[in-house]
């Protein structure tokens, strides 16, 4: 079965540098991730960087991802 803290490594290995939080029961999971890899991109192209890096994991592992994508400067509370 598939961790919360199994999705987390995934998605800092492949966006180096990012900060994640990903809670979950096994098939549905919620993260929020914070990345400058995410600068100057929109919500579906930060979905998409996502998505490739969690690769096949996604089709076959991961039931329902829900995600909240922001950059290091959209992550501090104003």
């Amino acid at each position: 079965m598939i961790t919360p803290e199994d999705i987390k490594m995934w998605i800092e290995v492949g966006l180096s540098g990012s900060q994640v939080d990903v809670t979950g029961d096994g098939r549905h999971f919620d993260a929020v991730i914070v990345s400058a890899q995410f600068e100057g991109k929109s919500a579906i192209q930060r979905h998409q960087l996502v998505y490739s890096v969690l690769g096949e994991k996604m089709r076959a592992d991961i039931h329902a991802l829900s995600m909240r994508t922001v950059t290091p400067a959209e992550s501090v509370p104003h």
